[in-house]
């Protein structure tokens, strides 16, 4: 057991795997080995009693049969109280390294918030820097500011006291100036007085003997000059070939200028005839110079246009298609037989397809189509007869055949009579009815009217064939619809090239009820509708016309429609009140009108045709020109007196119709259709018609 006291050295150690016994723990305090009189050794404290123990343990042991078995449990408590001392090291050096990592992860906290602190009071004190420097920089701003304006107010004062010492300075010397200026003249003027007191007779002889030059050397010119001219005439005169010369060459200059001159003219009025339009033409098909280099394609197609129908894209009444079939084909077979033309008044409501009928009907017939307006004749003024004139040259002129439609033509050819127009008004009147008071193989006249009531009567006479251009019925209305629903909607969405698109619904069930509702509206007010659902599609979002947009826009125009008819109702009402006669008073004033009487009671025809004819007659009288107005032709003379007297006799005869009784009304038809026999005559009473 020598191991256990360490003495035996030379001995193997003990196997690695066995615990280390730790040293005996010192002794106590005061043993008997008497080493309390030697405290600095260290063995005076030791207690063997434990060795001896230990020594006895030792020897019990190895005798002992199981000592091998208790070394062995002993070592293996021992490596068991090891095992768990060094399990106890490892949780506690576990531990300690999680309390570092606790200590790591306080500390890594309290850094991140030392450090998002440290941002705060970083950011905090920027922001404090930012607003004191921002504060400091517009305090720099309003002191600069302040003094910017401080140095403005001084350079301010500076320049006006500047100004206004300069122009102390200015006004100073001005008036310095002045001064010596006014001493100047006046010395300068005193001095050239004495000099010319000293000096006048010095310059009166000056001017004398001027004077005398002078006029001796204007007598020597005229003298030479009359030399000169009087040797040079009696030169020429003496010698006959060089005044015949002279002569015949300014016989020739003035005939060469004067010819020049009335050649350029009458050329310049043969190419405006031919090739030029006239001033009051505002379309026309005809071929113009003009129109060629504007629209070359155009007048390409319009050379090699074939003769179209006359009622193609025209929509009427069956009644008035056939009969202006039968125009258009009579107008064409006039033309290829080279007969004359009839005139054609056509009238009914705007919109209804007169002006239309007329193109078409010139392209059916193979004419060229002129288009002039009644409202650009008035403005005209005295130049309105010329430019009526230069219109029926220009029509004569055309190869074709030229179709004249006049277009309101009741703007300018109303009754000279009763309404109150111009004397250039009248005169132009004047000239369309001599130009227009026998028909022509050159030219068909075509008026269109929505008033032919207020033609003038020679007018009437001067039309071969009335038209009546209604509204269009029911199924004119549905055919209408069609067209331009076919022509503005449909054409447009199946093409492809435009934006639109059409929604699915029964287009002809919808164009039917659109007939019905549409009922009194003409057809410029139907197409003006298929542009109307035209625009409405485009204007949508995304370019589909839905029936409900139809149906808005048919709404929107039906009320439209019915404003425009109460507004003429008005209009209407409001020409009735105005014309109506007096109920009472007319048999007191001394005259029987006939207005309120019974039949009995009324008037004869003499009684009413009389004063009518002196009524009208000093009506025609005041309004005559004065004799330098008048046209001096004698067939335009005639043509108006026999036109005036027609319209008088024309009034007088509706008068006597309306007025008189039955016989009394036969007798005075018979009285005026022998004054019209008989010729024109002027009234009784010797006025001037």
């Amino acid at each position: 057991m020598s191991w256990l006291f360490g003495l035996n050295k030379g001995q193997p150690e003990a196997p690695s795997g066995l615990p280390v016994q730790p040293p005996p723990p010192p002794p106590p305090a005061g043993g008997s080995s008497g080493g309390g009189d030697k405290p600095k050794d260290k063995w005076s404290n030791f207690d063997p009693t434990g060795l001896e123990r230990a020594a006895q343990a030792a020897k019990d042991l190895d005798k002992s049969r199981h000592a091998k078995e208790a070394l062995d449990l002993a070592r293996m408590q021992e490596q068991s109280t090891q095992m768990e001392h060094q399990s106890k090291i490892k949780e506690y050096e576990a531990a300690v390294e999680q309390l570092k990592g606790d200590q790591i992860r306080v500390q890594a906290e309290e850094r991140r918030k030392t450090l998002n602190e440290e941002t705060k009071q970083h950011q905090a004190r920027a922001q404090y820097q930012d607003k004191l420097a921002r504060q400091r920089y517009e305090d720099q701003l309003r002191q600069q500011q302040a003094l910017n304006e401080e140095n403005l107010r001084k350079q301010e004062e500076s320049v006006q006291k500047q100004e206004a010492m300069r122009k102390a300075t200015i006004e100073h010397e001005m008036e310095l100036r002045h001064k010596n200026e006014l001493l100047r003249i006046e010395a300068e003027s005193k001095a050239r007085g004495r000099v010319e007191r000293e000096n006048a007779d010095i310059i009166r002889e000056q001017i004398r003997l001027k004077a005398a030059e002078h006029r001796q050397t204007v007598l020597e010119s005229i003298k030479t000059a009359g030399a000169v001219f009087g040797e040079g005439f009696r030169a020429f005169v003496s010698d006959w070939d060089k005044v015949t010369a002279t002569v015949a060459g300014l016989t020739l200059l003035a005939v060469g200028v004067y010819s020049a001159r009335n050649a350029t003219a009458v050329a310049g009025r043969y190419i405006e005839a031919r090739l030029g339009k006239p001033s009051l033409v505002r379309e026309t098909s005809r071929f113009t110079v003009g129109e060629a280099i504007k629209h070359p394609v155009k007048t390409a197609k319009r050379l090699k246009s074939k003769p179209q129908d006359a009622l193609e894209g025209v929509v009427l009444n069956p009644s008035l298609e056939e009969r202006v079939r039968d125009i258009a084909i009579a107008t064409r077979n006039t033309r290829q037989n080279n007969g004359l033309y009839r005139n054609i008044l056509m009238y009914g409501p705007p919109g209804t397809g007169k002006t239309l009928f007329a193109k078409k009907l010139a392209m059916h017939s193979g004419m060229d189509y002129a288009i002039m307006t009644g409202g650009d004749v008035a403005p005209m003024g005295r130049d309105g007869v010329t430019a009526m004139h230069k219109v029926f040259d220009w029509a004569g002129t055309s190869r074709r055949g030229l179709l004249l439609f006049v277009d309101e033509a009741d703007a300018f050819l109303r009754k000279r009579s009763t309404e109150k127009i111009s004397e250039d008004l009248r005169a132009t009147l004047n000239a369309f009815l001599y130009r227009t008071g026998e028909q022509s193989n050159k030219f068909m006249l075509v008026l269109a009217s929505n008033q032919p009531e207020q033609f003038d009567w020679a007018i009437n006479d001067r039309i071969d064939e009335i038209v009546n251009f209604a509204l269009p019925g029911p199924e004119e209305r549905e055919r209408l619809v069609r067209l331009y629903f076919d022509r503005y909607v449909l054409e447009p969405a199946t093409g492809g090239r435009q934006r639109m698109k059409l929604a699915q619904f029964d287009y002809g069930k919808k164009c039917s009820e659109i007939a019905k509702r549409t009922e009194g509206m003409s057809g410029r007010e139907i197409s003006k509708l298929g542009v109307a659902w035209q625009a409405a599609a485009y204007s949508s979002e995304d370019g589909v016309l839905t029936e409900a947009m139809i149906d808005a826009r048919v709404d929107d125009a039906v009320k439209q429609h019915l404003q425009k008819m109460d507004w003429l109702r008005g209009d209407e009402e409001a020409q009735v009140k105005t014309l109506t006669p007096p109920a009472a008073g007319v048999a007191g004033s001394g005259g029987k009108m006939g207005f309120n009487l019974p039949l009995s009671e009324a008037p004869e025809a003499q009684e009413v045709i009389a004063p009518v004819l002196e009524i009208n007659a000093k009506q025609e009288g005041d309004n005559i020109p004065p004799p330098s107005d008048i046209d001096q032709s004698a067939e335009g003379k005639s043509a108006v007196g026999q036109d005036c007297e027609d319209a008088v006799k024309a009034e007088a005869t509706t008068a006597a119709e309306s007025l008189a009784p039955p016989a009394t009304s036969t007798d005075s038809e018979s009285k005026v259709e022998k004054e019209d026999k008989t010729g024109s005559s002027p009234p009784k009473d010797g006025t001037p018609v």
